[in-house]
């Protein structure tokens, strides 16, 4: 007997049947995510490390944080591919394999080369883990996309957390490389646990659209998305925004040492620390409250509506930045208001994906759409080629600032008309393809 539980509000008015586990589906994809986080948000812990015991250059070895960031990021299309295949429950475990495998490898590795390896061993895994767990979200809550979604990438943008101050003391205590084997078998092995409690809905388990917002009412192809001029909006936009925040974040370190605010004492009453870190600290929990909080807010007014707010709230931050940024507290303050409206891109541009181009084939969809990440990263190293050639911060954070509100100008403008567009071609038939000509004039069978 089946006694899954009843929800309301189907766009036909009829009750719809979910699957008693939906929510045990998005816990277990944010346990998968935390178990893949520290391979990203960790290495930073490591790196002197590394240095001091082989005396090699650090910009070196930052090479393999970019090749995991590049390879997380452009074998997306492929992972969605294959996650389309065969369902979540393998590719996470293939993926869980091969982030415990990375952290193994670092932990032999006596050479540049074999960091190399393991960071794009460790590229594959997190990218298998992170497509698979957003897709998995977008497909079980079509009437939650926004916070689904953004609870899950939660989970990657803050699930280091709670393992950063246990890693950095065996990293202490035992070295680095008792750390990266330790931590690499344990994470994997949770990840690869937790794998087998996922699966994908079946069609009765859906709902087909959300009453609130636009989303289309069919399933649409990678070849037919890419087709559309929503996506390539959508990819530009994308692009813009997490080249902008890119560009903020990762230069910010620099950016409060030319302010001459990065060893600032912060005087908190219960602790003293310098503002640098705590404002990488504050990066962690803005970062983490960002995803499901925007997520959340575009459920209930729209991806657009909430698009214009995030982006305009990111763009004055940063321009604010630029402006009152030698202020100790002022430095503080607005960082935390960058780092709280950028991190929400992976929530919005996901949950849109499914809103415009249904979850069939969401995988192949939005890891192409995902490559707009890896094209940020290729434009961050101007953030230091612009401030060399201007002798000020205030000019990369001023442009970062116009990529911002341009994209927040796309989404009112552009983008809205464009996807109301669209959600209405989508209520019509998809268009049938053309008959093949026989070969050589010969009918060909089956």
């Amino acid at each position: 007997m089946n006694t899954a539980p009843i929800e309301h509000g189907a766009s036909n008015g009829q009750p719809v049947r979910w699957s008693d586990n939906r929510w045990l589906q998005l816990v277990v994809g944010i346990v998968c995510m935390i178990a893949t986080a520290n391979i990203q948000y960790a290495w930073t812990l490591f790196v002197p490390e590394i240095q001091g015991k082989f005396g090699w250059e650090r910009a070196s070895i930052q090479v393999a944080f970019t090749i995991f960031v590049l390879v997380q990021t452009w074998l997306a299309p492929i992972e969605g591919y294959f996650i389309d295949k065969f369902g979540p429950r393998m590719i996470v475990a293939f993926g869980a394999v091969f982030i415990g495998a990375a952290w193994v490898i670092n932990s032999q590795a006596t050479s540049l080369l074999g960091f190399y390896i393991g960071a794009a061993i460790g590229g594959i895994g997190v990218g298998s883990i992170y497509a698979t767990c957003i897709n998995n979200a977008l497909k079980w809550f079509p009437d939650r996309r926004g916070l689904a979604v953004g609870l899950t990438a939660g989970g990657y943008g803050a699930g280091s957390a709670a393992t950063i101050l246990p890693i950095a003391s065996m990293i202490e205590s035992s070295g680095f490389q008792q750390a990266f084997l330790f931590f690499g078998l344990l994470q994997g092995s949770l990840a690869f646990a937790a794998a087998w409690f996922l699966r994908a809905p079946k069609g009765g388990e859906m709902r087909v659209v959300s009453g609130k917002l636009n989303q289309s009412r069919r399933d649409y192809t990678l070849g037919e998305a890419l087709r559309t001029k929503l996506f390539w909006l959508m990819l530009l936009m994308f692009a813009c925004v997490v080249t902008g925040g890119m560009m903020a974040v990762a230069q910010l370190g620099v950016i409060a040492q030319d302010l001459g605010v990065k060893n600032f004492k912060v005087d908190l009453y219960f602790i003293t620390m310098a503002a640098l870190p705590l404002a990488l600290m504050l990066d962690r929990i803005m970062n983490g409250i960002s995803r499901p909080l925007f997520g959340w807010v575009s459920d209930h007014i729209g991806r657009e509506k909430t698009m214009v707010i995030a982006f305009t709230l990111e763009g004055v931050g940063i321009i604010a930045l630029g402006y009152f940024g030698h202020n100790p507290w002022a430095f503080l303050i607005l960082s935390g208001v960058v780092f709280l409206a950028w991190g929400e891109v992976y929530s919005l541009f996901s949950a849109l994906a499914g809103d415009a181009f249904g979850t069939k084939h969401i995988g192949k969809i939005y890891g192409v759409l995902y490559c707009a990440k890896g094209i940020g990263a290729l434009f961050v190293p101007l953030g230091n080629l612009m401030m060399e050639a201007t002798g000020t911060w205030s000019t990369v954070l001023y442009t970062v600032a116009g990529l911002d509100l341009f994209a927040a100008f796309l989404a009112i403008v552009a983008l809205r008309p464009m996807l109301k567009a669209h959600v209405a071609d989508s209520k019509l038939p998809p268009p049938e393809q053309p008959p093949r000509a026989p070969m050589n004039g010969l009918a060909t069978a089956g």
